[in-house]
């Protein structure tokens, strides 16, 4: 039996090994654990039950995960989308006006939505239509997204109205806990040390107990309360509202956000063939598709793959299990989730910060020399992190690389899918000036 699963799990040819999965994914679950209670306290603005999106949470991310490990054998974890989430409560409920059911009725649409373009292999044709020329950058640009979000959450960098960013109070105590976790990481890293950052992450969590600087205050919770938000969604209403494009924006900002991560993780952990295709592509977008089903059901926004999934990938996840794993922590998380809140922000920043500069390794790859793909490439990789979004990344070099292409007169070289997705870009980049 476990010949069989090592050989389904292809763990001999992707160079790892249970233990390494394992603790790969464990490491992946505690960079995302946040979303736990992050989701839930921006949804429940929208007068949804907390602790019922706590337990919808969980769900969502733990089926979207083992679905991932077991169907697409990825590396790569999935829970409510941040950004979404604040798309879905402060834009479409708290914006429009629309009901919590009504906008959970629209996350449902655009799944099936998801579900339809992915068995009509409309979603693989667009990973493909990527020119492969900007796979490094897109790594590159989220794993500069991925160190910021890490900076930030550390109290390292800090909003300045003037200059947009600046240095934050490094003597304030959480942020030199997050300081000590970062040379932990980084010290266990450099004596190769498998489990830097999983060890990482729960040494600072220590030393933050130590000095009495992790603030864990239990509620009470329960798995059943789930049912005050589960099937409550109003797909109905969401039909009579007209919500087109609020589906739309669901849609397009997963898809591309998905693709991403996708690109990014699979640069990481090396999962690409020798034609720059990504193997079983159908099967991580049909879980994708799935997780969104299955949350807007239970009662949350959008799902999609997490950035946070190159953390565990940096701790030599290679394969499906390292999915797995993630998904039965979440899954136990469900009933003793608040456990995971003891993990501060400022451990799994450090984590963030050092994945994020393993990431910047794919710039090397990029032909600087050539700026029919440099500067595409380099406004992916800027414009990632500066507008905090993967979709805007790829947009910007998606267009810039088919103008150039054009420029140049070499338009005969370039998929007509990157044609109509360059088009789409731009009426989207209109509609987001004119609104």
């Amino acid at each position: 039996m476990r010949a069989r699963l090592e050989q389904y799990f292809q763990l001999r040819e992707l160079g790892t090994d249970w233990r390494t999965e394992v603790l790969a994914g464990c490491t992946t679950f505690v960079t995302m654990a946040y979303i736990i209670f992050v989701n839930p306290a921006i949804l429940n603005e929208t007068g949804m039950p907390l602790t019922a999106v706590v337990a919808a949470t969980c769900l969502c991310a733990a089926i979207g995960s083992l679905l991932m490990g077991i169907l697409a054998r990825y590396p790569i974890a999935l829970a409510p989308g941040m950004g979404l989430n604040a798309y879905f409560t402060y834009s479409v409920v708290k914006g429009l006006g629309v009901p919590w059911e009504t906008a959970l009725g629209a996350v449902f649409l655009s799944g099936v939505a998801f579900l339809i373009l992915t068995a009509a292999g409309v979603r693989q044709m667009i990973v493909s239509a990527i020119p492969f020329e900007l796979y490094a950058a897109v790594a590159v640009g989220i794993g500069l997204f991925i160190a910021f979000i890490g900076l930030h959450n550390s109290g390292i960098i800090v909003a300045n109205k003037e200059t947009l960013v600046s240095l934050g109070n490094l003597r304030n105590p959480d942020t030199l806990l997050a300081i000590v976790g970062l040379l932990l990481i980084a010290s266990l890293m450099a004596w190769r040390v498998r489990a830097a950052i999983l060890i990482g992450i729960l040494g600072t969590t220590a030393v933050g107990v130590v000095f009495g600087l992790v603030r864990w205050q239990p509620q009470t919770y329960s798995f059943h309360d789930i049912t005050a938000t589960a099937f409550h969604l109003n797909i109905r209403g969401a039909l009579s509202y007209g919500l087109v494009e609020i589906v739309f924006v669901f849609l397009f900002v997963d898809l591309f956000d998905n693709v991403g991560t996708l690109v990014a993780v699979g640069k990481q952990a090396r999962l690409f063939d020798r034609t720059n295709q990504i193997p079983r592509i159908n099967r991580i977008l049909f879980s994708d598709a799935v997780a969104t089903l299955v949350g807007s059901l239970a009662g949350t926004s959008t799902v999609t793959s997490y950035i946070e999934s190159a953390a565990g990938v940096a701790a030599g996840g290679r394969s499906g299990v390292t999915a797995i794993t993630t998904g039965m922590l979440f899954l136990i998380a469900m009933f003793i989730a608040p456990a995971v809140g003891a993990i501060p922000a400022a451990a799994t920043a450090p984590a963030l910060i050092v994945v994020g500069s393993l990431m910047i390794a794919h710039a090397a790859e990029i032909p600087w020399s050539n700026p029919v793909i440099s500067v595409p490439a380099f406004l992916t990789i800027v414009i990632i992190p500066l507008t905090f979004s993967i979709a805007n990344g790829l947009a910007f070099g998606f267009v810039a690389y088919t103008v150039l292409k054009i420029a140049r007169g070499e338009f005969r070289s370039v998929n007509w899918l990157v044609y109509v997705l360059t088009i789409l870009f731009i009426a989207r980049f209109l509609y987001l000036g004119s609104s």
